[in-house]
């Protein structure tokens, strides 16, 4: 009895291989706890039969789900988070590459293979090219090992905002920069940047292989090839006015209480940040929200789950591992054993487990 991902395996990769087709030197990103929703492991299996593809190098996020990911996959591992002077280095392979953002980090990692991330208009983390003087010194030594650069470009396409901003251009005037101090680009990562962008800035550095990383798009792409089930566990008929649940509120007509693996702890009922007020855009979008956030407060809230086509309202806020629903009369309800769909985000779920069917 379990909250289940079903993966439609035919589908699922058919759909990693037209990606692939569109962006030739892919390096897929397999990072997060759950691994998108998918698993590490899972995703690195996948990652391995990409390899005819050309894939021979898989991102991870952090240094611990390297460590995680090495026993999966032959290839080479990029982990994306920065690595801190100080802190833990793990005892990695030497196929393990590390992202670096000051030339202090470079040098705290003699002998391992690196990425310098860069600085731009994501402001979030990145060596800046004020220190390209010291970074050309630094890779003078034989400990340091820099395998490529890298750069993380914002989602979304500003237009109209101080005339608009052309990333492909910020990109190019990073290679341009690190090129005129003297060190050659050869390899430059690149996330967030389309096909056309990427074919662009190949033509304007052929000496460069510009490697995009994608995970979401990659994984998730085809949502048509996921679905998410929760087990029913227990299904009671109720009447209008019958206490239930931890309040012991009273049901508001005839119906079902069915009781449905997935729970807070495995992200069912919790809301994607965007989804709070601010990140709403357009008034009927922030209508809704303020819909939903009054519906609530008198708990009545529309849960993920649906049943024969119709989704159904939570009877009460989910419990850690189960959800407790109201399935209302003149629906032929579910029988215990059976399964629900849940429209549930991947990367904000952890799921019990995975199927390919």
């Amino acid at each position: 009895m379990s909250l289940t991902l079903h993966v439609d395996t035919a589908r699922w990769r058919a759909h990693q291989d037209e990606v692939l087709a569109r962006y030739p030197d892919l390096v897929p990103v397999a990072k997060g706890v759950n691994g998108y929703g998918l698993g590490i492991p899972n995703l690195m299996a996948a990652a391995s039969k990409l390899a005819a593809g050309g894939v021979e190098i898989t991102a991870v996020g952090t240094a611990a789900e390297a460590e995680v990911a090495k026993d999966h996959y032959s290839g080479r591992l990029l982990v994306l988070m920065p690595y801190l002077p100080g802190e833990d280095v793990r005892d990695l392979p030497d196929r393990v590459i590390r992202t670096v953002t000051s030339v202090e980090a470079l040098q705290a990692l003699p002998g391992r293979r690196t990425v310098v991330d860069l600085l731009t208009s994501m402001r979030r983390f990145g060596m800046a090219k004020s220190e390209i003087p010291r970074l050309r010194t630094a890779m003078e030594s034989d400990q340091v090992r820099v395998e490529g650069f890298s750069v993380h470009m914002p989602l979304d396409r500003v237009a109209g905002d101080r005339g608009g901003h052309d990333y492909v251009r910020e990109v190019s005037d990073w290679v341009d920069a690190l090129v005129d101090g003297g060190i050659p680009v050869r390899t430059l990562f690149v996330s967030h940047l389309s096909p056309d962008e990427i074919g662009t800035l190949a033509k304007r550095h052929p000496g460069t292989t510009v490697r995009p990383r994608i995970g979401t798009e990659l994984w998730l792409g085809d949502r048509k090839a996921l679905q998410a089930r929760g087990t029913v566990h227990s299904v009671q008929q109720v009447r209008k006015g019958d206490r239930f649940g931890y309040r012991q509120h009273k049901v508001r007509g005839d119906g079902y209480l069915v009781v449905a693996s997935g729970g807070t702890a495995h992200g069912v009922g919790l809301e994607n940040p965007k989804n709070f007020g601010r990140g709403v855009a357009g008034m009927m979008p922030r209508a809704k929200f303020v819909a939903r956030a009054g519906a609530a407060l008198l708990n009545r809230t529309m849960s993920p789950f649906s049943w024969q086509g119709r989704t159904l309202w939570f009877a009460e806020p989910p419990h850690m591992q189960v959800s407790v629903l109201f399935v209302p009369a003149g629906v032929t309800s579910p029988e215990v054993g059976e399964e629900m769909p849940v429209e549930v985000s991947p990367v904000m779920t952890h799921f019990d487990r995975v199927v390919f069917d």
